[in-house]
């Protein structure tokens, strides 16, 4: 994967030495944006959430195998990132099969302007690991991503291991303290990958509950793709529904009556109006929640049955916005296996024919 060997003043035109990125492999922080949008680069920079290391760094290489990388401390630094122009696209994880929706995106994505442009679906393989010599009866702490301690929960239950769980804010940054700080009782739920980096030892390969573990990942950009309808398409959309209780029973209706497929539906609280009151002069007032509905379907924006279905929904919403029509990724899917880590290293390799438009 390579890293960006130049500082942020040289990218967009600030005169920052900016904690140069490529040199220190510092993950980008808020501090780091600067207060206007200039960018000089030729190349995409795709910035992802994280340290070297992380499945966010192998999602961004899937997607684009030969840009540069722009790790991210928080995922909104990635969003400000490409609004800022530091980078051209923002990789970021949307759900995972075992852990559900990553709700902090869902919101992140209404409060920012950016599209989504495509999408990568990356089998998760994790691995048990630890400064070299360290034994596993030894333990007493294992740290993770909060969904890293959780696809694994069962697991750890069952070699028995007596240690507290401790969440962080990614799993190659897990690895990396464990190293910077030579943590010989405490091990990372982190790949293959941040054990190379960080020089740790893996103690248990393929810890993960269920073999069959994805992450679904979103591309971002600050312009929309133009649809197609060469290729299988996705499309996600958000909205808010007027008053009445068949709202979302009319939305889907409009979807069900033109064919179209729903792969996804979530709901996240409407942070504008998160109650509403209905008072009644026999029983007093009810307190309902308000939702904000998010919804994914398998179809082009430039299908005239998709046009003519989100008319409809206009009609029965008070808020509606398309947030990206997409290739779907259509590449070619395993459960992950022990040899699976094997191609962490060779990443630009083996994820170089994905079948996705290049926004």
């Amino acid at each position: 994967m390579p890293q960006v060997s130049v500082g942020i003043d040289h990218v967009n035109g600030h005169n920052r030495a900016a904690r140069v990125l490529g040199m220190n492999q510092k993950p980008l922080s808020v501090n780091d944006l600067p207060p206007a949008p200039m960018h000089g680069g030729a190349n995409l920079r795709v910035a992802y959430q994280g340290a070297p290391g992380a499945y966010s760094e192998a999602a961004a290489c899937k997607a684009y195998p030969n840009y540069e990388a722009v790790p991210c401390d928080q995922f909104e630094v990635a969003f400000q990132a490409v609004e800022l122009w530091i980078a051209d696209r923002a990789v970021l994880p949307i759900e995972n099969s075992l852990g559900g929706s990553i709700h902090r995106n869902y919101d992140l994505l209404l409060r920012h302007c950016l599209h989504i442009v495509g999408e990568v679906q990356l089998p998760v393989h994790h691995c048990l690991l630890a400064l070299p010599g360290v034994r596993k009866e030894f333990l007493t702490c294992v740290m993770s991503h909060p969904q890293g301690l959780a696809q694994c929960e069962r697991t750890l239950t069952k070699l028995g291991l007596n240690v507290t769980r401790k969440a962080v804010d990614n799993t190659a940054i897990a690895a990396e303290h464990i190293a910077a700080n030579n943590l010989r009782d405490t091990a990372a739920i982190a790949s293959a990958r941040a054990a190379e980096i960080y020089g740790l030892e893996i103690l248990e390969d393929g810890l993960q509950d269920d073999a069959s573990n994805v992450t679904r990942f979103v591309m971002l950009a600050r312009e929309p793709l133009v649809p197609r309808t060469d290729r299988p398409f996705k499309t996600s959309i958000v909205f808010a529904r007027e008053k009445g209780t068949s709202v979302l029973y009319k939305v889907l209706s409009a979807f069900a009556a033109r064919d179209i497929s729903l792969t996804k539906i979530e709901s996240r609280p409407n942070h504008n109006r998160p109650i509403r009151l209905v008072d009644d002069a026999n029983v007093g007032t009810a307190k309902h929640f308000e939702y904000m509905f998010y919804i994914d379907f398998e179809a082009s924006m430039a299908e005239v049955r998709v046009q003519n279905a989100l008319s409809e929904v206009r009609k029965f919403t008070s808020f509606l916005r398309v947030l990206g029509s997409y290739p779907m990724d259509m590449t070619p899917w395993s459960p992950s296996s022990s040899t699976s880590h094997k191609a962490s290293s060779k990443m630009n390799h083996s994820y170089g024919n994905v079948n996705m438009a290049k926004p």
